[in-house]
């Protein structure tokens, strides 16, 4: 990057502030992260837009905490302060930080330059490739209600009394008691239905549980048998459904968060976004009409998946994505759709579905040809006499 450039991002670009932080916290933006070091304080020439930004503690003894992470939208010269919490080794909002406060960070901001890392603009259009279709109020359903992305799924127990939970206890004693009836119940058995009565209820926190599509296959109501295996097997209606009534319309929503998914899961580390985005990838690539109603949405998802691709690092797609064979089987319906449907396709999008899979047949060898395992037949044994 030339001086005129920093220049003018520095000047014009987003800053994030990061006060009281630990050395050796692990840090990151979008598509980069690094081990910082005593003297950070936070990020500048941030482009204005939708951003990542991720954290994990690490113990004296060189232990990493689950990734924690929160998507922000940076707005032009905007300065964003957070403080380090100690004792729960997480970044608060502070809302001890007064517009007064902030306002002498931007008049000083020369100042606390030398403590600000200048944010990876080498890489800036490797994360637009991955965020190009998620918008802030997308963003903003999705999000939990703490705001906050988290590696691990976090639990809360459920109330309860003195009461109850010796009510509880009894109630498993007395189960215990008569599943053994006619039998001699073993102490063990009786010990283990009072201990888990004494356990806490847990239940899934609601505050950090992210708000994903429900996008489980529709039918139309007084469906006939055969309806609902072309339903089945076509997947236009839920897609349709889904586009106008979880999306209010706008196609480019389900590849919004097709990314989201994405990023959570490559970068955020939650698992939980990995089996929405192939819920998400199968819905469209087991649609044959809809090739011919959105065909604009298809080329776009073609160019989504071309860049998420590219972006996850080869042993990685091995183990998780290539394992049970996913992408090679769900992309298979699709070029086939494409292909060898009786429908008018758009040859432009046929083309450029032809194109990525001569690209992933020379970037990983799949073979896009081959009868899917699940469809093989399959060999039974008959053990030896």
């Amino acid at each position: 990057m030339d001086n005129e450039m920093a220049k003018v991002l520095f000047e014009e670009g987003a800053t994030f502030i990061l006060l009281d932080v630990p050395p050796g916290l692990e840090f990151g933006i979008d598509y980069n992260s690094w081990t910082i070091g005593p003297k950070f304080k936070g990020v500048k020439m941030i482009p204005p837009g939708i951003h990542f930004i991720y954290y994990s503690a690490r113990s004296k003894e060189v232990q990493t905490a689950p990734r924690t992470g929160f998507f922000y939208h940076f707005k032009h010269r905007e300065i964003l302060v957070r403080k380090w919490d100690e004792r729960t080794e997480d970044i608060k909002d502070d809302d001890s930080i007064s517009d007064e406060q902030i306002e002498r960070f931007r008049l000083n901001k020369r100042d606390l330059d030398p403590f600000l890392g200048a944010y990876p603009y080498e890489t800036y259009k490797i994360w637009v490739s991955l965020t190009n279709h998620l918008s802030v109020e997308l963003l903003n359903r999705l999000q939990p209600k703490s705001q906050k992305i988290s590696s691990v799924t976090e639990f809360e127990s459920e109330s309860s009394t003195t009461q109850s939970r010796a009510a509880e206890r009894e109630k498993a004693a007395e189960a215990a008691a008569g599943t053994s009836s006619g039998n001699q119940a073993s102490d063990n058995t009786r010990n283990l239905a009072t201990d888990d009565a004494c356990l806490p209820q847990m239940k899934l926190n609601p505050n950090h549980v992210i708000n994903f599509t429900d996008c489980r296959v529709r039918y139309p109501e007084s469906s006939t048998p055969s309806q609902l295996s072309k339903y089945n097997m076509d997947l236009t209606y839920t897609l349709r459904y889904l586009i106008t009534q979880q999306y209010n319309g706008r196609h480019d929503d389900i590849l919004g968060e097709i990314q989201f998914s994405f990023v959570c899961f490559l970068i955020g580390q939650v698992y939980d976004a990995f089996d929405q985005w192939k819920r998400l990838v199968r819905l469209l690539c087991t649609c044959e009409a809809a090739l011919v109603e959105f065909p604009e949405l298809y080329e776009r998802f073609i160019n989504a998946l071309y860049f998420q691709v590219q972006k996850i690092p080869d042993d990685f797609f091995v183990d998780i994505v290539s394992r049970d064979n996913f992408l090679t089987t769900t992309l298979t319906t699709l070029f086939t759709n494409l292909e060898e449907s009786d429908l008018e396709i758009d040859s432009g999008l046929r083309s450029k579905g032809r194109r990525f899979r001569q690209h992933l047949t020379r970037k990983f060898n799949w073979d896009f040809t081959a009868e899917p395992d699940e469809y093989s037949p399959v060999v039974v044994e008959i053990p030896q006499q």
